[in-house]
């Protein structure tokens, strides 16, 4: 189900002190990775903001998480391959990007840079946002979100965020009240400069991965046991993308994606009309909205090579804007299903069942992300895959 855009205690958007701690010399090898700037791997929260401030974390040491950690207005934040952070502090723990600043995520396949909780607990921490400077469709233009009340939207569509790759983000999506959660990883407005391969979100209470508008292409993604959406999309996202994989667990999980445009006004502009080739969405029974795909209120899509398995529907389609875009700006070119009891159903905005199957092809060969339902090989040996 669609929660709210951003999920945070918004008392947290008033820090503006970073929590120093002097270094002990013992600690010191060789060159400062952060001259200028102590940091108290025990304590590891506050703003950097401003042109110059380069925070880069050392890979030897566990980083505790128990507050906010928002990088703002030309500050970077580089995360070297076989970095641990570990959060507790729920809502109060996320870290957050914003506009004009950006995030060096350096993971490799066999040294991933993983976000966990110590407790393995759902829901323990918030999650990572970032905020860019590309279209949306909401508020003119610009919106602000909820956590720190960052900005984010505007006309830039190749702006960078940065880069991220072979990040491993788990147990996330803390719970501010019943409609308001962390996503894994949410990407409001975030521009098409932006890399991000290679993201796995594991057993979160929230989403997986959230688009709010932006241009941002994505590779590689796996979303798995998460309790809500593993895909969510809104507010004129646009972007290319190929191999995602999604597998829902723990008894829990509603969509496999959840698409919209706008809620409230399905025609806004630009339009959310994404691009996926290769994707695997596999549900279970117990799963409270097992639907593989949910496109409504207004979204265009281009899917092709697609497995759908183990969902009471494989594809919904509601709403009036929604439904004229089959087949020229919403259809999926090649799908396969694999114990689906329903294949497709539609709805217009008057509530009138309507028929959708114009909206794909079928294809017994189809492989998804790579493998059909099995993990695929690029997926395997940098995720977490257990109790799956």
């Amino acid at each position: 189900m669609k929660k709210s855009a951003f999920k945070v205690f918004g008392l947290f958007a008033l820090a503006t002190t970073l929590f120093f701690t002097s270094c002990n010399s013992d600690d010191d090898k060789g060159e400062d990775p952060n001259p200028g700037v102590e940091i108290d791997p025990n304590n590891f929260k506050g703003t950097f903001t401003g042109e110059g401030t380069d925070l880069i974390l050392d890979p030897t040491k566990v980083y505790q998480l128990n507050g906010a950690l928002q990088i703002l207005n030309g500050a970077t934040l580089t995360i070297p391959a076989g970095t641990k952070i570990e959060a507790t502090g729920g809502t109060s723990a996320y870290i957050a990007i914003g506009q004009d600043a950006k995030i060096f995520v350096n993971g490799t396949a066999n040294a991933p840079v993983v976000i966990t909780n110590p407790a393995q607990t759902p829901g323990s921490w918030g999650g990572v946002v970032i905020c860019g400077k590309a279209p949306i469709n909401k508020g003119g233009g610009t919106a602000m979100s909820e956590v720190g009340d960052l900005p984010y939207g505007g006309s830039a569509t190749n702006d960078s965020s940065g880069s991220i790759k072979y990040l491993r983000i788990e147990y996330s999506g803390a719970n501010f009240t019943a409609e308001k959660e962390f996503n894994g990883l949410s990407l409001f407005g975030v521009g098409n400069g932006t890399t991000v391969q290679y993201v796995q979100v594991y057993h979160g209470t929230d989403d997986g991965f959230e688009w709010f508008g932006g241009t941002v292409n994505t590779s590689h993604l796996v979303s798995t046991g998460n309790e809500d959406d593993q895909f969510d999309w809104t507010e004129g996202w646009n972007g290319t993308n190929s191999n995602w994989y999604a597998k829902e667990g723990f008894g829990k999980g509603n969509r496999g994606i959840e698409a919209d445009n706008l809620s409230g006004t399905n025609s806004a502009q630009p339009y959310s009309s994404p691009t996926i080739s290769g994707l695997t969405l596999i549900g279970v029974p117990e799963s409270g909205e097992p639907q593989g795909i949910k496109l409504r209120e207004g979204t265009q899509a281009h899917l092709s090579n697609v497995v759908l398995a183990n969902w009471d529907t494989g594809i919904d389609i509601q709403h009036d804007v929604t439904l004229s875009w089959i087949p020229n700006n919403l259809f999926i070119d090649g799908v396969k299903f694999i114990n689906v009891a329903t294949p497709s159903k539609g709805k217009n905005s008057a509530g009138e069942t309507v028929d959708v199957s114009n909206a794909y092809t079928l294809d017994e060969n189809a492989m998804g992300a790579g493998n059909g339902t099995n993990l695929p090989a690029w997926a395997q040996g940098w995720t977490n895959m257990a109790e799956l």
